[in-house]
């Protein structure tokens, strides 16, 4: 989760009011922030906040905590509104970057006065923005520029590797192909442009830089000082929607520090677009569904009121709460997500606690039983239990395995990924279709441990179903890996057989093709006429994507199809 350093006067200027340091630990709160961390500087307190939310990046600097808290407190009620002026200012957009970072929108803020927290405050929020919703700057990289050192027109292009300019913190001018080996950005972010036959350059009319994008600013018009009145912001990416939010998100916490927003246009090979947008955002929820999830007595009054103290603009009629929010949000998908923030307005502290009068006695679920007999029996088979992340990414489930997202494999499952929309490392950023691609991970990563190696799980995997409100569903599967020099399929086989066996079912091998399995060694497990696994031996090419060099059997299946009482 993203943390970051606040000043207390600062903050306290932004809301308009004074707190005590105990004050503001409650007060984080409301901006879904704890307070990690409190210091003294120089004779200034600062707070280190811990970021509790990966949705709302709009709170990860001072000016949206303090805008939050200003809310919440009700020194200001409803929809936050900021002024769009229209410039004559116009970027044009080169086609040739459509395969190599094909969008920018950008925007100009106007009468900043900065000190030295509030730029501060402002690099801060461009680069936890760009790691963390960003995606480490694959999805979103920004550049804050001194617009008065900016001719327009400006043009997004793609240039050739020999183009020089001087990068931020240089005194020498640099090819762009220099600027990857020699610039400390330039290694970290290099990866994200370096096999392109073009590199992205936003320049002005007058052919003076202003950045590489998602590398690295200039120096002559990428320093923004305290001395800096006016500011051109950049954002680029693959997801016009993605860096158009990230825009909102910057130009709001900018004008929060007094700053006027002017828009740009944006010309595009094909298309045209003013930016920034911000334009509410409409949702509508059912206000019985308000009342009946937070177990609070609450009028409809009192609900129009929490959520204006969280910046909605409310409207209500026929038993439901029309609403509009801000456009540096983008994470209310479900009643349940306004519900939060009606919960937040309200504090959760200040709700008190009821033991639920229940005319029945728990007791544990007859599947989970069944789950850990399962786990006892192949334990009981020599086999050592592991826990693997349900969380994991594309690569590892498909691209490392040679096969592709929903193609039909004659077998169950893998189907289509579930994938997170904001996640924080691209290492985890779906969750699993199958559990034989993490039983590998783990062999990996013990090359170095003695053989044989003989694991299993028993883990949840997360399938898309389109008849469920959540579009997915949760099933549980048992995977077993055996890793030796002579290991094959039969050992395998002679696995599945006692395992049926125990649990009483009789099953029937089907051959098939399958590409992370070794041709002629591998079949679908076939039960009551169902297909619910698959076996074999692993194909060289699977473990060599790996790294793993010794020969692998495996195999895996659904268990809910095998739970029946008694089940052993």
């Amino acid at each position: 989760m993203p943390k970051f350093d606040v000043s207390k006067a600062d903050l306290e200027r932004l809301v308009g009011k004074e707190f005590s340091v105990e004050e503001w630990e409650d007060l984080f709160l409301y901006a879904k922030c704890e307070l990690d961390d409190v210091w003294e500087e120089n004779g200034e307190i600062y707070f280190k906040a811990d970021s509790k939310d990966t949705n709302r990046p709009d709170l990860w600097s001072a000016e949206g905590i303090a805008r939050q808290i200003r809310f919440a407190l009700g020194l200001e009620k409803g929809l936050p509104k900021y002024e769009v002026e229209k410039s004559d200012v116009t970027v044009y957009v080169d086609e040739k970057l459509k395969e190599i970072r094909p969008y920018g929108v950008y925007a100009i803020v106007e009468g900043l006065s900065l000190d030295e927290e509030a730029l501060k405050q402002m690099i801060n929020l461009q680069e936890k923005v760009a790691l963390t919703f960003g995606r480490r700057r694959r999805e979103v990289a920004i550049g804050i520029f001194d617009f008065d050192r900016v001719k327009p027109p400006i043009y997004y292009r793609a240039a050739e590797k020999t183009e020089k300019f001087v990068p931020l913190g240089f005194d020498e001018e640099l090819t762009l192909e220099e600027i990857l080996e020699r610039h400390e950005k330039g290694r970290e972010y290099g990866h994200l442009i370096r096999d392109k036959p073009y590199y992205p350059l936003l320049v002005d009319s007058e052919g003076k830089v202003l950045s590489m994008p998602p590398i690295i600013n200039s120096e002559i018009t990428g320093r923004v000082t305290t001395e800096t009145k006016n500011v051109f912001v950049d954002v680029t990416g693959w997801d016009l929607d993605k860096i158009m939010l990230a825009l909102n998100v910057v130009v709001t916490a900018l004008a929060e520090r007094g700053g006027r927003i002017k828009s740009v246009k944006v010309v595009y090979p094909d298309f045209e677009i003013e930016t920034p947008d911000l334009t509410p955002k409409e949702f509508e929820v059912e206000l019985d569904y308000i009342k009946r999830l937070t177990g609070l007595e609450l009028g409809d009054e009192d609900i129009k009121n929490l959520l204006e103290r969280m910046m909605y603009q409310v409207e209500l009629t026929d038993g439901k709460a029309k609403l509009l929010y801000p456009a540096f949000r983008d994470d209310i998908m479900h009643a349940r997500d306004v519900l939060e923030d009606v919960l937040i307005a309200y504090g959760y502290n200040e709700i008190e606690p009821e033991e639920p009068e229940l005319a029945v006695q728990g007791r544990g679920d007859k599947f989970v039983e069944f789950e850990d007999a399962v786990r006892e029996l192949m334990v009981g088979f020599g086999l050592q239990e592991v826990m693997t992340f349900n969380l994991t990414n594309r690569e590892a489930q498909y691209g490392k395995m040679r096969i592709e997202a929903g193609r039909d494999y004659s077998m169950p499952p893998p189907g289509e990924l579930v994938e997170i929309e904001n996640p924080i490392s691209p290492k985890w950023s779906a969750l699993r279709v199958w559990l034989t691609p993490s039983l590998l991970d783990f062999l990996a990563q013990n090359t170095h441990e003695e053989y044989p190696q003989r694991i299993f799980e028993v883990g949840k995997v997360t399938l898309i179903d389109e008849s469920r409100e959540t579009k997915t569903v949760s099933e549980s599967k048992l995977a077993v890996a055996l890793a030796h020099p002579r290991v094959t399929f039969t050992e395998a086989k002679e696995i599945l057989e006692s395992v049926m066996r125990h649990l009483g079912f009789e099953y029937v091998l089907e051959e098939i093709e399958h590409p992370s399995f070794i041709e002629g060694r591998v079949g679908r497990i076939v039960v009551d006429g169902k297909v619910i696994g698959i076996i074999g031996e692993i194909h060289p090419a699977v473990l060599e994507n790996w790294g793993i060099e010794m020969p692998v059997a495996a195999f895996e299946l659904f268990l809910r199809p095998l739970y029946r009482e008694p089940y052993l």
